[in-house]
């Protein structure tokens, strides 16, 4: 192949992939050039940069306050090594695309910030404890603004985006929400501050205003209901009224209202994402279209030939299966023409993002073997009972009944000896399946409850036969027993057809909720701000300890407040696994108040500002984002399993059946960058356009944004 043609498919083979993985990259079309961006975007070099990412978010596990502390020059070594990989990440980047388009990036300005501050603090920060003076890691909360920054973080770029497009909106919401407090709190003065009212441990109750107003914001999340309503409840049983208003305008008005506004701009600008994507997209494969094109002989619109579009297929996806790519060809060239138009050329970027599995058909072992015995009537007979839906009616059933023994008392020995029924049920059922299906099409990669089913039953056989053995109370061999007692019940899931759909609505969402919301990025960036204002303020002390300072968790200023009776001494932050951790349980907002109130009284009334602003980011923006890709995803999930159109691909597959010893199964299940579709249950129409096609998978948050 000539040099220049090899050049071409190159290029066209870039413009595809970027198509594919909606990569919206502006690169130099010079041939050094285009080496250089196919190397950017090799799998390995990924790979390193994400395990610098990870091992450079993984230094404050090291660092003061650490929860394994290494000397400060062997985790500066490692930062700077990190800061290395990541400074020749950039200039590799900047040898990529065009110098104009470098600078203007916004992302690449940060990039280039983040790497100069981090390394102007690490220079201070060594020297000022050189010199045995105090310093703060001031630039560890911009670590994880790398992650957002970088080419590859195109999910949480997209995860900020969301939270700025719906800050404007919410900012008026929240000031009317701030203002509706400040007119409750004024009331609340007035109707109860001067009665003489105390609190449960004596202090005056409503007699300062601003206390009153952060009392009154603690109750929008209900924390401390009805806690804070008491005093006036008991004195007058008017004074509830108020308290019920207030709770139903703002817990329930006012939050359902962050959260009609977040959801309204997140469909808003996902539409918008949405075009922007498949003019993207379009863009990309027209350009390669204009790479590869040929001019037929007797004129006509331009095409590209089977050739051209295999060798270009190779390139794209080398992995790729000729019988995959025979096919891909087929539903592209469906009237046989040896080439393909603009139009269906467009397409490739969509074919290539559905996976197909293709699994050769294979006699079963016992049928070479044994063929009299195996086609045996009473043989086919048992292979018509295994594949009844009787069968599994029956194991589902069986299923039931275990999860009852489950919890019953384990020490009744009729309880305890019926596992091993259950145990020979179970197995009995994988080897009458073993018996039916093929083993190696049993156990593909693909058929995932087959595994599960399979690990989970022979890991419970031996733990249960090893706690038998050994005969003494040994407990941890007698949790795993239980574990994998309880996990058998998920089966059911997989039985009945609706739980898998709000299975996938369920856990899809709970997998994405690090790409999709950034809550990592976020509690990161308060773990460390955190740990800087709040580290050794609070110790904890293990229970076997015999220290008087446990009863105030090692700080006087403690003694007698709820934080210490309440024995919250490991919320602390005195490492960044225990700031996550107390991060999480103020997520949860029940007892935040007390968290916050022991932090107060440990360092300044003003160290409210830090939860209250955690909350406000966390729970009322993130947290009202992450519903709205749930809700979105589990809108998609039921509409499309009420279309009911019969695909062209569905069609080829039919076709080549005969032709090939193969058959092909797709499975309808939505993840990472791709749509599975079942056999049997096919409901995409394939030759719907890529506009059309992208919607479905950006609705369904299967792709990578920009």
């Amino acid at each position: 192949m000539p040099f220049c043609v090899f050049q071409d498919f190159n290029l066209a083979a870039i413009y595809v992939s970027d198509a594919q993985y909606n990569r919206n990259v502006y690169f130099d079309t010079s041939p050094q050039a285009v080496r250089l961006y196919m190397l950017y975007n090799h799998w390995a070099l990924k790979v390193l940069l994400y395990f610098f990412m990870l091992v450079n978010l993984s230094l404050a596990i090291f660092e003061d306050p650490a929860v394994y502390p290494l000397p400060i020059w062997a985790t500066m070594l490692v930062e700077i090594l990190c800061l290395l990989i990541f400074t020749i990440r950039v200039i590799h980047y900047a040898k990529v695309i065009l110098r104009d388009k470098f600078w203007k990036d916004p992302k690449n300005i940060c990039i280039i910030v983040i790497l100069t501050l981090t390394l102007v603090d690490m220079i201070i920060y060594g020297a000022l404890k050189a010199a045995n003076y105090y310093g703060v890691r001031w630039s560890r909360v911009l670590r994880p603004l790398l992650l957002v920054n970088v080419t590859e973080g195109r999910q949480l770029r997209r995860a900020f985006r969301s939270i700025r497009n719906a800050l404007p909106q919410i900012f008026y919401v929240f000031l009317l929400f701030m203002f509706s407090i400040l007119i409750f709190a004024l009331m609340a003065l007035k109707l109860l501050g001067k009665r003489g009212l105390t609190n449960i441990n004596g202090t005056p109750y409503f007699t300062s205003y601003l206390e009153i107003m952060f009392d009154l914001y603690v109750l929008v999340t209900t924390a401390n209901s009805p806690d804070v309503m008491m005093p006036a409840y008991n004195a007058n049983f008017f004074f509830a009224v108020f308290f019920i208003v207030y709770i139903l305008i703002n817990t329930y008005i006012f939050m359902s209202v962050f959260l009609a506004v977040v959801y309204n701009n997140y469909k808003k600008y996902l539409k918008e994402e949405v075009r922007q994507l498949v003019r993207a997209k379009r863009h990309k494969m027209v350009r390669a279209f204009g790479v590869l094109q040929e001019q037929r002989e007797e004129g006509g619109e331009p095409v590209v030939t089977q050739a051209s579009w295999n060798q270009l297929v190779r390139l794209v996806q080398p992995n790729l299966s000729n019988a995959h790519r025979e096919l891909l060809w087929s539903v592209s060239d469906d009237k046989n023409q040896g080439a393909i138009g603009k139009v269906a050329f467009v397409q490739l970027a969509d074919l290539l993002n559905i996976e197909i599995i293709t699994i050769k058909s294979r006699p079963h072992p016992l049928q070479s073997l044994c063929p009299s015995l195996y086609q045996s009537a009473p043989s086919k007979l048992l292979c018509q009972l295994v594949q009844h839906r009787a069968f599994v009616m029956v194991y589902d059933l069986i299923i039931l009944v275990n999860a009852v023994f489950i919890g019953l008392d384990e020490e009744n020995p009729m309880i305890a000896n019926s596992e091993w029924v259950f145990l020979a049920l179970y197995i009995l059922e994988i080897l009458l399946k073993l018996y039916v299906f093929e083993p190696r099409v049993f156990f593909s990669k693909h058929s995932f409850w087959n595994w599960f089913d399979t690990v989970i039953v022979i890991s419970a056989l031996i733990a249960t036969i090893v706690n038998s053995v050994m005969k003494s109370c040994n407990r941890q061999i007698l949790d795993i027993v239980f574990i994998l007692r309880v996990l058998r019940l998920i089966r059911v899931v997989d039985s009945i057809k609706r739980f898998n759909y709000i299975s996938y609505s369920f856990i899809y969402p709970c997998i994405k909720i690090i790409c999709i919301c950034g809550d990592p990025v976020v509690y990161y960036i308060f773990a460390m701000v955190g740990m800087e204002l709040f580290k050794g303020k609070v110790t904890f002390y293990e229970q076997s300890s015999t220290d008087p300072a446990k009863a105030y968790c090692g700080n006087p200023l403690l003694n007698g407040t709820d934080f210490a009776k309440l024995n919250y001494c490991k919320n602390n932050f005195n490492d960044v696994v225990s700031s996550f951790i107390l991060l999480v349980e103020l997520t949860v907002v029940n007892q935040w108040h007390d968290i916050l109130y022991g932090f107060a009284t440990v360092t300044h009334i003003s160290a409210r500002i830090f939860f209250v602003l955690f909350h406000v980011i966390v729970v009322i923006v993130i947290l009202n984002i992450f519903v709205a890709f749930v809700l979105e995803a589990f809108f998609v999930e039921y509409s499309v399993d009420k279309s009911d159109l019969q695909t062209s691909l569905e069609r080829k597959i039919e076709e080549l059946e005969l032709a090939v010893a193969q058959y092909v199964t797709l499975q309808r299940v939505v993840c990472g960058g791709h749509i599975e579709w079942l056999a049997q249950d096919l409901t995409l129409n394939f030759k719907i356009t890529s506009q059309h096609f992208l919607l479905l998978c950006v609705i369904a948050n299967c792709y990578y944004i920009l």
